[in-house]
This record gives C-alpha cells, structure tokens and sequence, in this order.
C-alpha cells in the first residue's frame, strides 16, 4: 500500500498527513538532564521518538510534520534517528495554537486532504486508534477522539467551598489526534490568526468556532497526555513491567479434488503431475490454507470473504493474489510476521524436489526470510480420499507479532 494514499472508510482513497506539536518547553513534568518532556526516556525511548513510531508505522499516514521549538534541533534529531520515514520539521511559535498554525501552513505545498493533529507528548495511542479518527471523517467534518466522563463533577466557589454538582451527562474528556480536512482546519487557524483569536486549547475548539462540524470517536483510556512529573513516572513505571506482547496464530485447511490436467500448483509452485486440481482459481491448496492463517490473526474472516468463488474476476486467479492481500490488510493493522509453517498431505506428486522453489516464492508473497518458512509434505498412509490419490489438503499456521500488549 502507498503510505501516502488511504484505504480505509472515512478517507478513502484520499492523502493523509499528519501534524505532530512538540514545542512546548514542559516545565511542568520537571527537567532531568534530557530537556523538555517530550525528549524525556520513557521505557528507553524520548517521548516524542515513540509518538512519532506511531505515525511513521500506520500504513494510511502519509507525510509527517513536528513542529519543534527553535532551541530543540539536536534533542530532535536525536530523538528521530533510524527512525526510517522522512519527517518535516518546523519550529513552532509561543503557543501551542501558533506552533500548529505553522505546522499546516508547511503542509500548503502538497496540501493533503487530511489532517491528523497530535499532541507529541501522547506516546501511548495506537494504530486502532488512529484508523478510529480517520474512519470518523467526513467530507466537511472532523474527528475528535474521547472518552467519557466518569468522575463526579463539583463546582467550586469562594474558600472552595462547593457550590454544586455538575451533571456529567454528555461530558467527554477530548484527547489527539484529531483529523479534520486540511483545506477546513488550515483556513479556521488562519481565521484564527486573523482576528487575534489565539486562546483556543485545542483544534476541535478553533473547528467549532469556524463552524466546522466535530463527530466523536471512541478514544482510549491508554491515550494518556503526559504533564506532570508523576505521569512521566507512571509512563516508565508502565513501560518498565513485564508484560506479554501481541503475538497471534492463525490456523489454516484447504482441500481441493483432482480433475483432468497434466500440472498442480502448490505454493505457488507449478508441478508436472498426471492430474490437475480442481477449482474456481488455480487451486493451488497450500496458498490456499495460509490466506486462511494469515487472516485469522487480524479478525478478517477467510478467503472465500475476500474472493467468493461466485465472482468470476477470479476463475483461474493465481493464488497468490489472496496470500499479498492477506499480508497487506494484517500490515495495515502494524502486523509483522514472525513465520509460516504449511504441510502438505498428498500421495503424490513429490514434494521434497519442489521445496526450494515453495520456500522462495513464499519468501517473497510474505516479505520474511526463507529460515522463518518451513513446508512439510506428508501422506495418508492410503487411507482416506487422500490415501485414494482423489485430492490433496494442506494445513498452514502462521505467527504475526502485532503492536501493543495482550490486554491484561
């Protein structure tokens, strides 16, 4: 998938950036001897290093822009180093609303169709919640990320004492990024600039005032904004536990029939053989199996969801066409395959001659090294339909290590 085109719902087809601000001197969360909050370690890592691996690792994100303040240029280049995108870099102005203003005003030249803006000391959102946002955008309308108010409310007055309850009812506690259409978002903070407007607290707040319409969407409660010296404790102190990563396996069995041919094709191999096998695409069983593993790791259902047989755009479809669409949604979702093991149970023809070549095309279609796939070929012992050389199945797994922790 092209970074710099979306696929999803809200921004389908349409150029997504995203503003990063991290201009802020933080005297807030205090100082140790790294700066200001944003280049603070947390877990290893400056603060702003993992909020940007979480733009730079989203497959809808296109173009980046941080704005920074003017004395921080080594602290950022530090922070951003291996990082392996290209980020823009801007620096910001006295307030966090100029430090944005600037930030889209660098965006004019390729001028995307969204904007995604983020606060830089967020380091803990997650590619979910990134697709929340952009999947909330309409054409004329923004999307705020929050989460509900769940706190008693009290009004205070003088000697605060409290003068009264307030009813949390329709009360959200907004969090970033929020996404709006660049054209909409640029010209309210020009707006904005304008008319000496330079007290809103955040974009959602300036979108409002320009009349632009602001749908909610589920934030996080993980999407915590990093302020005061015990956030930066309970963020290393999260960080630093031992905690289980996202690792997920995913099953997978085909079966196809013989018919008259003179070839199989077995993961993504052409075989000489008496006979072909049967089906709507090459039927090719082991590519087959493994779409199905692949997909079960991120919840998407099975191959014939993907490519019904009733759809004639694939009758004789080289199945390796659903294994790539496979790796691109899990890759899409931050996955990362850790390896695939497919076996393949049949009389006849001979596997072993044909591995090699199995191994690279299956290196290749899942862009992992040939050591982290291994294909088995086994017999029935001439029981079954198997044993009676009327078809042949393949079971498949297959391991992706997907961003996060497993929810404790």
């Amino acid at each position: 998938m092209n970074a710099d085109h979306d696929q999803g719902k809200g921004g389908a087809g349409r150029r997504i950036a995203a503003v990063i601000v991290a201009a802020g001197r933080g005297e807030r969360a205090g100082r140790n001897g790294h700066g200001p909050k944003q280049y603070q370690p947390i877990g290893g890592k400056p603060v702003i290093r993992r909020t940007l691996e979480a733009f730079a690792g989203h497959a809808r994100i296109g173009t980046i822009v941080v704005a920074i303040h003017r004395d921080d240029d080594a602290l950022f280049s530090a922070a951003a180093q291996g990082l392996g995108r290209a980020v823009r870099v801007v620096h910001g102005g006295a307030t966090r609303q100029e430090s944005t203003r600037l930030a889209l005003a660098a965006l004019d030249s390729e001028a995307p169709d969204i904007v995604l803006i983020h606060d830089g000391v967020r380091p803990f959102l997650d590619a979910n919640l990134i697709d929340r946002v952009i999947d909330g955008l309409a054409e004329n309308q923004g999307a705020l990320p929050a989460i509900a108010v769940s706190d008693t409310l009290k009004r205070g007055g003088k000697r605060m004492l409290v003068e009264g309850t307030v009813s949390r009812d329709g009360l959200y506690a907004a969090q970033t990024p929020q996404g709006f259409p660049f054209p909409a978002i640029r010209a309210a903070h020009e707006k904005a600039f304008r008319e000496g407007r330079l007290d809103f607290t955040d974009d959602a707040a300036i979108a409002e005032w320009a009349g632009i319409a602001v749908r909610l969407v589920e934030g996080s409660p993980e999407n915590i904004k990093l302020t005061w010296p015990r956030d930066m404790a309970l963020a290393e102190a999260r960080l630093s536990a031992v905690r289980l990563p996202d690792v997920r396996t995913g099953n997978g069995y085909d079966v196809h029939a013989f018919a008259e041919g003179n070839q199989v094709w077995l993961c993504g191999v052409a075989i000489p053989h008496e006979k072909a096998l049967c089906g709507h695409s090459d039927a090719d069983v082991g590519l087959h199996a493994l779409t199905d593993a692949l997909l079960a790791t991120c919840g998407e259902g099975d191959i014939g969801t993907h490519f019904p047989p009733s759809d004639a755009r694939w009758k004789g479809a080289a199945s390796r066409l659903f294994v790539e669409h496979a790796v691109t949604l899990l890759r899409a979702r931050g996955g990362r395959i850790a390896n695939a093991d497919i076996t393949l149970i049949c009389e006849a023809p001979r596997i072993g001659p044909h591995r090699d070549a199995m191994v690279a095309e299956l290196s290749d279609m899942l862009g992992i090294s040939p050591e982290r796939i291994s294909v088995k070929a086994t017999t029935n012992e001439k029981m079954g339909f198997v044993g009676r050389r009327e078809g042949i199945a393949a079971i498949a797994t297959a391991t992706v290590v997907y961003p996060g922790f497993l929810p404790e």
